[in-house]
């Protein structure tokens, strides 16, 4: 019930009055039955725009954090995305992946659509990263096409770290879905999944047209993280103790 008040009442119109989003390719996302919608992920307002533009309701796997953040803030976002009907998803570790999968199985076992950011976390400078192999499971397991889509403009409307969007134009753009029914049974063949991961993701780019980086995303952040602290030491060292 909260989904639709917000998709059709509360929030939906609000987005469309600000960023009026161009849509492409609506009609590549079927109409009925189970599949998955795999995007680049480049800002917090990608949650809310691309449900908010399709006819279905669709169903992400969210990362954890936003349920359990700290402060009216926390709790306040922890309740939109329950009340949206959006999953948790625990990223710290091989168990956390599989109850994702888990989680994502469940929902295309009931014919919805799932949403899926195969970077694993936001883009932290507008690049296109290396997808993560979870998306092929799912896909292989459940027997279902895979919808590549777009989001262009939201990095540039909403950066990391800015809470208040800018006003800019935004554009998402869905692909022909992906058939991977060919690789039926194989889901647990390496090479396989990161074929189909590197099909879905080249689909991406070619939505995009991103500059991509052949590299998971996480681990960039955390090296460029690391040379941060480490050139900040080497700036202000700390004074040894006596």
């Amino acid at each position: 019930m909260f989904y639709y008040l917000l998709k059709y009442v509360l929030l939906g119109p609000l987005l469309r009055l600000v960023f009026r989003p161009r849509i492409e390719g609506l009609e590549n996302v079927p109409a009925s039955g189970p599949a998955i919608v795999a995007g680049n992920h480049l800002s917090f307002s990608d949650h809310f725009l691309m449900p908010a533009m399709l006819k279905r309701r669709i169903t992400f796997l969210a990362k954890a954090e936003y349920f359990t953040g700290p402060g009216l803030r926390g709790r306040l976002t922890a309740f939109f995305f329950r009340s949206a009907g959006q999953i948790p998803v625990d990223r710290s570790g091989k168990e956390a992946g599989q109850a994702a999968i888990r989680e994502g199985l469940g929902v295309l076992g009931r014919g919805e659509l799932l949403g899926i950011y195969p970077e694993g976390t936001r883009s932290h400078d507008g690049r296109l990263y290396k997808g993560k192999v979870g998306v092929a499971v799912m896909a292989l397991k459940a027997g279902v096409p895979v919808v590549p889509c777009a989001m262009i403009g939201t990095f540039e409307a909403q950066p990391p770290g800015k809470v208040i969007p800018n006003i800019h134009p935004v554009t998402i753009r869905f692909g022909k879905p992906l058939d991977f029914s060919r690789y039926a049974g194989m889901e647990r063949e390496k090479a396989v999944l990161r074929a189909v991961t590197d099909e879905i993701m080249y689909a991406i780019l070619t939505l995009s047209q991103q500059e991509y980086v052949d590299e998971y995303a996480a681990v960039v952040k955390a090296a460029q993280a690391a040379q941060a602290a480490e050139k900040k030491e080497r700036r202000f060292p700390r004074a040894p103790l006596s």
